[in-house]
């Protein structure tokens, strides 16, 4: 019986990080791979004086949201593995964990931070929420992980 791997990916050096080690995993053990890419539901512009509210809008996918997601599966494809993905929608931790239980992933694997390094000191990270929240097993891979090196930056996506 396969075995499914959820990936979440950003685009940021950890998650092509967390993607090249998932790959290579399923690629090894004829496993199957979901990518998940997670933008907030909406955009917010803060508020500049004493007085003013702060503005609110939905958040509209990018070309470039559904390109990680693209470039990941095209990426899966050149290592013969099995790949789907999910572009969704709201808080970034909940939404991998619910994705995660929803397909049956055996495993998640995230990166240990992404491109919002600034926030996730103020909100906690990703990854740990992740962590937290999760009853599957969680592998987070570390930003000086031994699959990021100049070679893979210049072929990986992103």
């Amino acid at each position: 019986m396969s075995k499914t791997i959820l990936v979440a990916t950003d685009g940021s050096p950890t998650s092509r990080d967390a993607m090249t080690f998932a790959v290579e995993l399923a690629a090894e053990h004829d496993w199957k791979v979901v990518f998940v890419h997670v933008i907030p539901l909406m955009d917010i512009a803060p508020a500049y004086g004493w007085g003013e509210a702060s503005a609110a809008w939905p958040h509209e996918p990018t070309e470039r949201d559904h390109e990680l997601l693209k470039e990941a599966a095209q990426f899966a494809a050149e290592h013969g593995v099995a790949a789907a993905t999910a572009l969704l929608g709201g808080p970034t931790a909940t939404e991998i964990v619910a994705h995660a239980d929803s397909c049956a992933a055996d495993m998640i694997v995230v990166g240990s931070h992404g491109h919002r390094r600034i926030a996730s000191i103020f909100l906690g990270s990703v990854s740990l929420g992740v962590l937290a929240m999760s009853k599957r097993p969680v592998l987070i891979v570390r930003g000086d992980s031994p699959f990021h090196d100049e070679a893979d930056v210049q072929r990986l996506p992103g």
